[in-house]
């Protein structure tokens, strides 16, 4: 039961700490008002959030970057917080700004909310990722509880029209200065998420939380025939 507890008020911190700098630093006293946790308990929980990297001190108050935020997220699910509780206080923007940046650290050149025209019908995808050849069709998924595995079918066959449709139209809208002048590209349909899904593939479509990006990216090679991509003449 000690544990239990322990895990409960822990969460509660990490939640708080998300809510609370939501538009910039808080200070500890007040993170640990609303927490309910008295000053000191407070004071030595956060030394060990400072000690994992989960936030920075600067005084009395707490500074946490947008990657910081999506790690703290991510403990407090670890540690069995409730995830629709965890994900209210992080903004869509938020994640997908973190899932940006790490596809520009890893050489990818990034198009956010691309849209295109298809059979007379408006199209987006969240997120494109472009290196040499590669371009990650990434469908960025904020949920606030796992998914069934029907429901997960349903998602990545979307993704999976979605790419379809922008393969066919791609000739006709595409930006010379963006994609390879000539040759061959290859369309990888990809969901991005905060929250685990019970399989890392469905339908040939990597199922990727926002921790786990750099490892795929670092091994994406090694997946290659597990994936369902178009391959796409330019």
């Amino acid at each position: 039961m000690w544990y239990i507890m322990a895990n409960t008020n822990i969460n509660n911190l990490l939640i708080n700490i998300l809510k609370l700098t939501r538009e910039g630093p808080a200070s500890i006293e007040l993170i640990a008002k609303n927490s309910r946790m008295p000053l000191s308990v407070a004071e030595e929980q956060i030394k060990k959030f400072l000690s994992l990297n989960l936030a920075e001190k600067n005084g009395a108050l707490i500074r946490v970057s947008p990657l910081q935020r999506l790690k703290i997220a991510f403990r407090a699910i670890t540690l069995g917080a409730d995830i629709e509780r965890v994900c209210r206080n992080l903004s869509w923007k938020e994640f997908e700004d973190v899932a940006v940046k790490a596809f520009q650290t890893n050489g990818y050149s990034t198009i956010k909310h691309f849209r295109f025209r298809h059979e007379n019908r408006m199209w987006e995808i969240d997120v494109l990722a472009i290196k040499g050849k590669i371009v990650l069709c990434v469908d960025c998924k904020r949920w606030m509880k796992r998914l069934a595995a029907s429901t997960m079918d349903k998602v990545a066959e979307a993704q999976i029209e979605r790419v379809k449709a922008l393969s066919k139209s791609l000739s006709k809208i595409m930006d010379k200065s963006t994609f390879p002048a000539e040759g061959r590209i290859f369309l990888i349909p990809m969901i991005l998420s905060l929250v685990p899904a019970s399989s890392k593939f469905c339908n040939g479509v990597p199922i990727v939380t926002i921790l786990q990006l750099q490892n795929f990216l670092d091994e994406l090679p090694a997946h290659k025939h597990l994936l369902n991509f178009i391959e796409v003449k330019l």
